[in-house]
C-alpha cells in the first residue's frame, strides 16, 4: 500500500494520453465549495507531504505499478515514471501552494494549488488528485467539525460560566475505535487536537508528534468502562466504584467512572451521593460521573440536578448553578455538534452552568462525515500549451454549484472583505496568502502544532 504510483484512481493512469498536444503545465486547485459549515479549518496537508511526497518512487514501484495496471486493463505511463526516476531521483516534479495550516477559510476559496514543474510531466498534476484531495478533505473536515463544537461550547461558557479556562478540555475525542483505519484515527485525532486538548486517540497524539513537532498535544485521565465495573457484579457496584477511588483519586487528580451499568439514578443518589459522598468530597480531586445511555437532553440536566441534590451547588456571578469542584459529569453517548448545542441550551434554560459538563465525541467526530460534508473538490483551472496559458473550467447547466474557477489563482485578505480568491494575473501589489510549501520532493515551509493552534484560535 506504499506505492505512490498506485495511490490514485484507475482511470487516472490513462490521462497522460488525453491532454492536448503541446501541453506543458497543468494547474489545479482544491476548495471547499460549500457544505454544512460556512468556513473550513485547514489542516493535515503537512502530514501527507512528510509521509508520502517526501519519499521517492523507485524502479520496484514502477515495475509493480506496470504489472498491476496492465493486468487491471488500463494503460501505464512507464516512460513518464522512468523519466521522473531518472531526472528527479524519483521525487515528484510538482509545486504545491497552500494557505497556512490552522487558517479558518470561508468556503468557496482556493486553499491549495498544484502545478507540475517540468513540461514533460503535465499529466502529473491531476494524477495526484486522488491522494492529495483525500489528504486535505478528511483532516480539514474533522478540524472544522471540532471547531464548530468549540465555538458552541465557548458561547455557552461565556453566557453561563465565570470563565472559559476549562474550554480546551470540554470535548474529548472518543473516536479511535469508530474509524475505518489507524491512519484515519491518527489524522482525525490530530485534527481535533488543533481545537482541544482532551483525547483518548493515541494515534492522533503520535501524528501530531511525528508531523507537527509537538511532544504532547493531548491529555487523558484514568476512566472506567462497563467491563471493569460490571465484572464486580451488580451486588459489587459500590466496591467497583470504591476501587476506582482507591486507585485513582487524590489531590488534583481526576477520575471518570461510567455509572449507568444498571441504574444511573441509584448510582448517583445512593452510592456517589450516599455511601461514597464523603469520600468524594474529601478526595482533593474530581470525580467525573459518566452516563452512557438514554436521551442526552433529558438525562444530562437530570443527572446534574441529582448530583446537586446530594453535593450542593453554588450560584456563579452570572446566576447559574455550578457543582462543587469535587464532582462533574461527562456525556459521551449520542454526542455530535447538534446534540452538544441542544444539551447546553436545555442546561441554560434550567439555570445550569456549562461548567458542570464535558463531552466525549466518537464516530460523529472522526467518521460520520465525508467529502461532501464541506463539498471538497480538486479541479484543473489552467493549462499551458506551447507556451500559452488557457483557462480550464467546468460550468454544468445541470448543477451551477459545481462551476469551477478559471486561471492560475491567488488568495487575498483584507480586514474589510476577508478572504477572496482572485486570478493570479490580477493580483497586482496585493499579498498572496497562498504560500509555496513543496517543490520537487522538498518541503519548503513547515508549521509546528503550536503555530497551527494559535492561528486557529485567532480564527
Amino acid at each position: 500500500m506504499r506505492n505512490l504510483i498506485l495511490n490514485t484512481d484507475s482511470y487516472k493512469t490513462s490521462h497522460f494520453l488525453q491532454y492536448p498536444p503541446g501541453a506543458e503545465y497543468v494547474s489545479s486547485y482544491i476548495e471547499s465549495r460549500g457544505g454544512v459549515y460556512p468556513a473550513t479549518l485547514f489542516f493535515g496537508l503537512q502530514a501527507f507531504l512528510k509521509e508520502y511526497l517526501s519519499r521517492p518512487i523507485d524502479i520496484v514501484d514502477i515495475e509493480e505499478a506496470e504489472a498491476v495496471c496492465l493486468a487491471h486493463g488500463v494503460p501505464f505511463n512507464r516512460s513518464g515514471w522512468e523519466y521522473i526516476l531518472s531526472a528527479y531521483q524519483g521525487y515528484l516534479p510538482i509545486e504545491i501552494e497552500a494557505v497556512p495550516e490552522g487558517t479558518l477559510l470561508p468556503t468557496g476559496n482556493v486553499m491549495v494549488q498544484v502545478i507540475n514543474t517540468d513540461p514533460q510531466c503535465a499529466w502529473l498534476t491531476s494524477y495526484v488528485e486522488t491522494a492529495l484531495l483525500r489528504a486535505v478533505w478528511y483532516p480539514t473536515t474533522v478540524a472544522t467539525v471540532s471547531r464548530q463544537c468549540r465555538d458552541t461550547i465557548q458561547r455557552y461558557l461565556q453566557e453561563t460560566a465565570d470563565t472559559t479556562d476549562g474550554l480546551p478540555f470540554k470535548l474529548h475525542d472518543f473516536g479511535s475505535r469508530g474509524v475505518s483505519s489507524e491512519e484515519s484515527a491518527a489524522l482525525g485525532g490530530a485534527a481535533h487536537l488543533v481545537n482541544f486538548m482532551g483525547t483518548d486517540t493515541l494515534s492522533g497524539i503520535l501524528a501530531a508528534r511525528r508531523y507537527y513537532s509537538i511532544d504532547m498535544a493531548g491529555f487523558s485521565i484514568p476512566a472506567a468502562e462497563h467491563s471493569t465495573i460490571t465484572s464486580w457484579g451488580q451486588e459489587g457496584e459500590t466496591d467497583a466504584y470504591t476501587n476506582m477511588l482507591d486507585q485513582f483519586s487524590g489531590d488534583g487528580r481526576i477520575v471518570a467512572v461510567v455509572s449507568d451499568s444498571w441504574d444511573l439514578w441509584h448510582a448517583i443518589d445512593n452510592i456517589w451521593g450516599g455511601e461514597l459522598k464523603t469520600r468524594v468530597e474529601q478526595s482533593g480531586g474530581t470525580l467525573v460521573v459518566r452516563p452512557d445511555s438514554g436521551e442526552p437532553t433529558e438525562v444530562v440536566p437530570e443527572a446534574i440536578e441529582h448530583l446537586m441534590t446530594h453535593f450542593g451547588y453554588r450560584i456563579n456571578s452570572k446566576g447559574y448553578r455550578v457543582l462543587p469542584d469535587c464532582i462533574r459529569l461527562i456525556q459521551g453517548d449520542g454526542v455530535d455538534a447538534d446534540s452538544i448545542a441542544a444539551i447546553l441550551a436545555i442546561m441554560k434554560q434550567r439555570e445550569l452552568s456549562a461548567d458542570n459538563i464535558a463531552f466525549g465525541m466518537g464516530g460523529a467526530l472522526l467518521q460520520r462525515l465525508n467529502r461532501d460534508t464541506q463539498k471538497f473538490a480538486m479541479k484543473a483551472s489552467a493549462i499551458c500549451i506551447n507556451g500559452q496559458w488557457h483557462d480550464v473550467y467546468k460550468d454544468p447547466v445541470t448543477d451551477p454549484g459545481k462551476r469551477s474557477k478559471r486561471g492560475r489563482l491567488a488568495l487575498i485578505h483584507d480586514d474589510a472583505q476577508g478572504y477572496q480568491t482572485v486570478r493570479a494575473d490580477e493580483l497586482g501589489t496585493r499579498a498572496n496568502q497562498l504560500m509555496t510549501i513543496f517543490r520537487n520532493g522538498k518541503i519548503l515551509k513547515e508549521w509546528t502544532f503550536e503555530e497551527v493552534r494559535q492561528r486557529a484560535a485567532q480564527g
